[in-house]
């Protein structure tokens, strides 16, 4: 038996908590004991007012996203991030910037999250070339490789084998990175998926798999199209680590972040992250949303990530009204500042469409 594959066989049987932990043991919204020292809790208060405002810039930058196109000043698709807020904000806390990172469709957030500045993505909303992809990409192909953020994908699971190309070329380097892909749970049951994940197990790549199971892949049910709707258990199948965690808990997402990414780097091989969370608005801006019922809607809204983590705050005296207030007014006036920004900066010139286009001017008519 192969180094390899014994390596996989143990990691199948026993691994750090089994194949996977319990969902219930990881849906816990504690934060755990309270820091021991003043300067351990303000530490503590620091880091969860930066985690607050990362999701409230998320959802202030996507509700105005939502006026403007109404107004049709952004146009084509958009899909909105509103609800699964801590997932992005969670899992880039466990992320360095040597790191890479895959989305999909739904990508505002991660971008935001990842570092991309509102400014950048609101441009490349509106079509112009100031944008992170020069105003070619819109709403569904946000890229910026300063930052290794390769992008949104307009292919439903088409991001999943990029990012195993990323880690098979980091881990051939014997670089110490992990690769980020998200996905949805309607991703989970295309071939790419499986394809991917029995690769990076096979080969032990440095891949971290995070699927935000927002129960309604487009506008159908997980329950309708998954015979096993813990996903966590399918992906295990395959040899790697993976667990179910409490998605609108940022918190739970982080430490379940980190401890996937340090055992990444440890040489621990690929690892799986069944995020349950839940979007609150429809699946895109065309959508009338008539296939989940509205109670439901409200249920989850009960359990809003910002809302959570903002009683969590204030039960420990770490923020209060005015503090809140402050943050509000700073993310509102960083949206409005992208959103000038957006508005007076140019578009591409006509002369210059056929840069970046395969084949060059002259093969262009």
């Amino acid at each position: 038996m192969s180094t390899a594959h014994a390596a996989r066989k143990r990691r199948t049987t026993t691994g750090t908590d089994g194949p996977r932990a319990k969902a219930d043991a990881t849906r816990t919204t504690a934060a755990g004991p309270a820091p021991a020292g003043p300067e351990a809790r303000a530490g503590r208060a620091e880091h969860r007012t930066a985690l607050l405002a990362a999701m409230l810039r998320i959802r202030r930058f996507e509700e105005r996203c939502v006026e403007l196109y109404s107004a049709t000043k952004i146009r084509g698709f958009v899909h909105l991030y509103i609800g699964e807020e801590a997932v992005a904000c969670g899992v880039n806390q466990a992320l360095t910037p040597d790191d890479a990172v895959v989305s999909t469709y739904r990508e505002h957030g991660h971008a935001l999250a990842r570092g991309i500045t509102a400014a950048a993505v609101m441009a490349e909303m509106y079509g112009k070339t100031t944008g992170c992809s020069g105003g070619r990409g819109g709403s569904m192909h946000l890229f910026d490789a300063a930052r290794r953020f390769y992008g949104g994908n307009a292919i439903v699971a088409g991001g999943l084998p990029l990012a195993a190309g990323l880690a098979l070329a980091d881990h051939l380097r014997g670089l110490p990175r992990v690769t980020c892909c998200f996905f949805g749970d309607g991703a989970f049951a295309e071939g790419e998926f499986h394809e991917t994940a029995n690769l990076a197990a096979l080969w032990d790549l440095p891949l971290l798999l995070v699927c935000e199971n927002n129960l309604y892949a487009m506008g159908t049910a997980v329950e309708r199209h998954e015979a096993q709707t813990d996903l966590a258990m399918r992906a295990a199948s395959y040899g790697m680590v993976a667990w179910a965690v409490d998605g609108m808990d940022v918190e739970a997402v982080e430490r379940a972040a980190r401890r996937a990414t340090d055992a990444i780097r440890g040489g621990a091989g690929p690892h799986f992250l069944e995020m349950r969370t839940y979007r609150f608005r429809a699946h895109s801006m065309y959508d009338p949303d008539r296939y989940r019922d509205k109670a439901e809607i409200e249920r989850w809204k009960q359990q809003d990530p910002l809302d959570r983590l903002t009683a969590r705050m204030r039960e420990d005296g770490e923020l209060d009204d005015a503090g809140l207030a402050a943050l509000e007014h700073r993310v509102d006036d960083e949206i409005s500042a992208a959103v000038d920004a957006a508005e007076r900066a140019p578009v591409e010139p006509v002369d210059g469409l056929t840069r970046h286009v395969t084949g060059g001017a002259e093969g262009a008519g």
